[in-house]
């Protein structure tokens, strides 16, 4: 068959989207109706959206999100403060990384702020961005593995240009003098050029005597605060509503 060292070639300089456009054309019998131009237009569609797709689902994965969380399948309906068109316009193709800025989650456990950040960071993805999904206590697990190994710096580097970085549950517990100048390297290295997302029980009010170190404690709070949205979720806990068994709209 004539076309299939073509149909080969494409896949051998990783064109499979346009290798399945061709394949997909030959077994049309109307195809030859549309002009060269036409048909050329449509496997380079074809080639262009199988590389995003294959780019989304990269950040995807990198981002370690779980779960099937998504802002279309926000909850509106349940009472808990959350502002619609607030969150619309942060997510219109991710206005607040493109930006810079910083968000903060915040309210009691069972909200769904959990849910609410993995739906922000997967638009972030959608729109373009790499993200990164870490518990608090999972992120200074990796912080102290990372020095113990010789590796700090270089993780350091790593989360420094991540476009967002999402920390749930921070500050449920005092840091520690490692960990709170590990996350003023990594508020400073984020400064500006970076968004970050911060998931917390406790109101930003409570922080800097979380941090401890009054110094340190100003430094990583002037980083994160002054470019930074609040989201004050307020109410029941949904895990009570719902029972324990989460599911779409979770948020």
């Amino acid at each position: 068959m004539l076309n299939q060292p073509t149909i080969d070639k494409l896949c051998a300089m990783r064109m499979r989207g346009m290798a399945e456009a061709l394949q997909q054309q030959m077994r049309e019998p109307d195809i030859h109706q549309l002009s060269f131009e036409e048909r050329l237009g449509l496997l380079i569609d074809r080639q262009w959206d199988w590389r995003q797709n294959r780019a989304l689902e990269r950040r995807l994965q990198s981002a370690r999100l779980k779960g099937q969380a998504c802002v279309e399948d926000i909850d509106y309906r349940t009472p808990r403060g959350l502002d619609r068109a607030m969150l619309r316009s942060l997510t219109q193709q991710s206005s607040w990384v493109a930006e810079h800025q910083n968000l903060f989650l915040l309210g009691p456990t069972g909200i769904g702020k959990t849910w609410l950040a993995r739906a922000i960071g997967q638009k972030a993805c959608r729109d373009g961005y790499t993200g990164l999904f870490l518990k608090a206590s999972e992120l200074q697990r990796e912080l102290m593995m990372a020095r113990a190994d010789g590796r700090h710096a270089k993780y350091l580097s790593q989360l420094s240009r991540v476009d967002v970085l999402i920390v749930d549950d921070w500050a449920m517990a005092p840091l520690g003098d490692g960990e709170r100048r590990d996350f003023l390297d990594i508020c400073d290295a984020r400064y500006q050029v970076r968004s970050t997302l911060l998931t917390s029980q406790l109101p930003v009010s409570s922080w800097h005597g979380q941090i401890g170190d009054p110094t340190i404690a100003d430094s990583i709070l002037d980083r994160l605060v002054h470019q930074a949205h609040r989201i004050e979720l307020q109410g029941e806990s949904l895990r009570k509503r719902r029972g324990t068994k989460g599911g779409k709209g979770d948020g």
